[in-house]
């Protein structure tokens, strides 16, 4: 099976086009395969493995102690795999078929320190434009609990900072949203000095948060100054948007606050806000105001 590893690959890379670092993976998954089937069943042809052998290697990755989400990829690679073995018509069944994947491990949702999220906010550098921006958009997600996708979907309409609120959300699931008055002095400050700097010449824009080109910040620029605000600020770990929103609901949960009233701010439709504790209902402003670190 070796010697169908290099076309293997080649398929990979030019006709799915994956990324290295993915390719790597599904290329060291097989080869594990690859060297049980050699080792523990002599095994030397594609043709020779059927579904009992991957369900062996399945439970032995199982016994060796490997997470579930390692043992569902791996039978993903396999798959994809022994796929690209049938297509080539090396083979004629694929001996991955009908092989469950175990069910992801649920972990709980990563929750930065009071202090962490102090270190963060504090991060960008607030003598440039960029970084009373960056200022302005972790205090607002902070703030609000708000997705990445709601936050540099916003205009310069949807916030008011005066009053103390924002409006977000598309059609049909649109909430007003409460903010500290942290959130409310950055987003002043970025409006009333720096916007219009890195507007340059597109007057036109209505986005609220708008990259040195003019034009509406990506959910990948926002990322990129994210990492760089959790480096700088000396965070260990992997920070993403969706650290912010959990620790927000953790931070108001761990406080006191309604776990409904959280899940309202949120957007959450169902309840998954669950997973962050439950208490008694009260009014969405006045859970803010009381248990929000930042409100004040």
């Amino acid at each position: 099976m070796k010697q169908t590893i290099h076309a293997y690959a080649i398929y990979l890379e030019e006709d799915k086009g994956m990324s290295s670092s993915t390719l790597e993976s599904y290329l060291r998954d097989v080869d594990k395969f690859i060297e049980f089937a050699e080792k523990e069943y002599d095994i030397r042809d594609a043709g020779q493995v059927r579904r009992t052998h991957v369900i062996l290697f399945v439970g032995k990755l199982k016994q060796s102690g490997r997470a579930n989400a390692t043992i569902a990829r791996s039978i993903v690679s396999l798959r994809s795999y022994f796929h690209f073995l049938m297509r080539r018509g090396d083979i004629l069944q694929d001996p991955t078929f009908d092989v469950e994947a175990p069910k992801a491990d649920k972990t709980p949702p990563q929750v930065l320190t009071i202090d962490e999220i102090e270190l963060l906010l504090n991060a960008p550098d607030t003598r440039s434009p960029q970084g009373i921006r960056d200022r302005a958009m972790l205090e607002l997600l902070y703030a609000t609990g708000i997705r990445v996708s709601e936050l540099i979907a916003l205009d310069v309409r949807d916030v008011q900072p005066s009053m103390k609120f924002i409006r977000c959300g598309g059609a049909g699931k649109e909430r007003i949203l409460p903010i500290g008055a942290p959130a409310a002095h950055w987003i002043d400050v970025y409006l009333d000095e720096k916007r219009s700097r890195l507007l340059k010449a597109s007057l036109d824009e209505q986005a609220l948060f708008v990259n040195v080109s003019g034009r509406r910040l990506t959910r990948q620029g926002f990322w990129k100054l994210l990492k760089k605000a959790a480096v700088d600020a000396g965070i260990p770990g992997e920070i993403t948007p969706h650290t912010l929103r959990h620790s927000f609901a953790a931070h108001l949960i761990a406080s006191g606050a309604d776990t409904r009233a959280v899940q309202d701010m949120l957007g959450h439709v169902e309840q998954p806000g669950q997973q962050y504790g439950n208490h008694g209902r009260k009014t969405m402003k006045e859970i803010y105001e009381t248990h929000h670190p930042r409100a004040k």
